[in-house]
């Protein structure tokens, strides 16, 4: 019966989360950096036969692109096959994969807890973590490495009781590498340290693990050696020393931050979920003892200690705590639908000032550019929360279920809306431009730009290399009968025959002679 019951949750929460990851998935652009990019990885790969072996060594704007192994690159160009170029089929291998994880954090919480209510209640948290469904739908790294990293876990439990699925331990460190290099080191020294703190010794001598280990890795050591091979000490400068560990002792391209960075972004999009971690690592440290105990604690403070050193700072790094922080949050949720211990009265305001906080959300987005989806998703929250505040103030643990639907039902309607990727708004809308470039200039053409930095978005729609450059770079190039993209003051500057121009878009002039 516990082992019917148990797939029945795990097909419950598989179908929830392809519905939340995948819900209006190509509703929006993509963005800069790390979509853009990957998109254009991906599409040199598809574009390309197999004999050029560009699978292998792959491009960006014909240039050898040496930052991160393909594997994801791989899967998308494998999904520009069957359907085409386009938004969706550039965010769906990553988003199917970032799904698949919420079940495997129950399996994993199942192991470690002993005990299903626990692993349904993290697994639950996980599913509705705001960080982990946004970065997890993006076509970025973070969500796959999260889902390889919890095979490697669960592997390693299942492990204890089946010797042969320490295999499966090899193969997910290998996935890992093959998806974001050496960070394979942390996150395999992580799951090395619990398997000592815990005890399980035994696992060590497992002959299952180390041909695991062997096999599952083979693929990612030959890659990393045919790119030496192929390339020489360049590729070793740019993907371990520039790319990684440049990154560990100096902020690589300006992205610093204070070694409580990371804190501050678990603070800022940690909702609703945080007012229960301090319980959840109190109740870790008492319980330090059992599995769970151990893997959340070692988990959260290695991972935590070692991106807070690092010296480059960037919002997503932080991802692989999230399964950690959802463990420790299902362990004290649990320990209260079943003790009943908590403060009515702390939280009760908190969730109080949650509903006001929703109210104010739907006035605004009723009177500033009114949008039907983020106005009902702000009426959601008020009465998810105020609901949650008055079970709360009754001591009735019914409050937990409630919060959970409200958060979820929250995060369909957010994801319905063309809100989401907030970073879109942070700039100038790239299509238009890139429509324009496409109407003028062949594919793969090099253009020159007044716009201060690089936009890999915009290389992709508009399928040339936009290329930022200075005031008498863009002379020059001018001279050279190059493609400039300028805006209105860059082409007074340059004092360039405005009726040569081939078109203008969101306030940029392309222009050729």
């Amino acid at each position: 019966m516990r082992l019917v019951k148990d797939r029945e949750w795990i097909l419950s929460l598989l179908g929830l989360s392809l519905l939340l990851w995948l819900i209006f998935l190509g509703n929006s652009p993509l963005r800069d950096w790390d979509e853009g990019t990957i998109a254009q990885v991906a599409r040199d790969i598809w574009r390309s036969p197999l004999g050029s072996m560009r699978w292998l060594y792959p491009t960006l704007a014909g240039e050898p692109y040496h930052n991160k192994p393909p594997l994801i690159h791989l899967l998308i160009a494998g999904t520009y096959s069957l359907a085409g170029v386009n938004e969706l089929t550039t965010r769906l291998p990553s988003a199917i994969l970032t799904a698949l994880g919420v079940p495997l954090l129950f399996l994993v919480g199942r192991l470690s807890f002993n005990s299903s209510l626990p692993a349904l209640f993290a697994a639950l948290v996980y599913l509705t973590m705001l960080p982990v469904v946004r970065h997890g739908r993006l076509a970025m790294l973070d969500g796959s490495l999260m889902t390889f990293f919890l095979v490697v876990l669960w592997c390693l439990l299942k492990a204890r009781h089946h010797q042969r699925y320490a295999l499966g331990v090899g193969f997910g460190l290998g996935l890992i590498a093959l998806t974001k290099g050496m960070i394979v080191l942390l996150l395999g020294g992580i799951a090395g340290l619990f398997v000592l703190v815990n005890r399980q010794l035994n696992l060590l001598r497992n002959p299952y693990l180390w041909v695991g280990m062997c096999l599952g890795n083979a693929p990612a050591i030959a890659w990393y050696v045919a790119q030496w091979l192929h390339y020489g000490d360049s590729f070793l400068q740019i993907n371990l020393q520039s790319q990684t560990f440049n990154r560990l002792i100096e902020p690589v391209e300006g992205n610093s931050g204070a070694p409580w960075y990371y804190l501050i972004e678990i603070l800022k999009y940690g909702f609703p979920w945080l007012l229960f971690l301090p319980g959840g690592l109190y109740l870790a440290w008492k319980k330090r003892q059992t599995t769970w105990g151990c893997l959340v604690l070692v988990g959260t403070i290695i991972y935590l200690v070692t991106i807070s050193v690092m010296k480059t700072k960037l919002p997503w790094y932080v991802m692989p705590i999230y399964p950690f922080l959802a463990l420790a949050i299902g362990a004290k949720l649990a320990d209260i639908w079943q003790h009943g211990y908590f403060q009515p009265r702390i939280l009760t305001g908190l969730f109080i000032v949650f509903a006001i906080a929703g109210l104010g959300g739907g006035v605004y987005f009723a009177t500033s550019d009114p949008q039907p989806v983020l106005i009902a998703m702000s009426m959601v929250l008020a009465v998810s929360m105020g609901i949650v505040a008055w079970l709360v103030n009754k001591r009735d643990r019914r409050f937990i279920p409630v919060l959970f639907s409200g958060m979820y039902v929250v995060l369909i309607l957010l994801m319905s809306s063309q809100s989401w990727i907030w970073e879109l708004n942070e700039n100038f809308p790239v299509k238009p431009v890139a429509e324009l470039i496409r109407a003028h200039v062949s594919p793969g053409t090099k253009i020159y730009s007044s716009i201060a930095y690089s936009r890999p978005s915009l290389d992709f729609y508009g399928d040339c290399q936009v290329i930022p450059a200075s005031i008498p770079v863009l002379q020059q190039m001018w001279l050279n009968k190059s493609y400039l993209l300028l805006d209105s003051t860059s082409l007074q500057q340059l004092n360039l025959p405005i009726n040569q121009s081939l078109g203008e878009a969101e306030g940029l002039i392309l222009i050729h002679q």
